[in-house]
């Protein structure tokens, strides 16, 4: 079974304190669904056609478990306290090759 990989991107963060809730209650949440995270916060460099965003990466061991993390209680919570306007980001779970 392959590793799956979380990857938030934050295009634009309006409501820092709401993000700042969201984060206090999603990263326990997330670590104990089994997340370890990998990287957060912004990038050291951009190439290409990188932006300097906010990215977030956590791994699991499965694209299942990963998918049970989002779905989980406590990380839905953790939305709820982000609301639906604090931020604008993409999130995606891909598996490891």
């Amino acid at each position: 079974m392959s590793k799956a990989y979380w990857v938030s991107a934050y295009h634009q963060i309006k409501d820092a304190d709401a993000l700042a809730a969201y984060a206090k209650l999603a990263g326990p949440s997330l670590t104990a669904a089994g997340g370890r995270f990998l990287a957060r916060g912004m990038p050291a460099a951009t190439k290409e056609a990188g932006m300097m965003q906010r990215m977030v990466i956590i791994e699991f061991d499965s694209v299942e478990q990963a998918l049970a993390a989002y779905d989980s209680a406590g990380y839905k919570e953790a939305l709820a306290a982000l609301g639906t306007n604090a931020v604008v980001r993409d999130m995606r779970i891909i598996e490891g090759v």
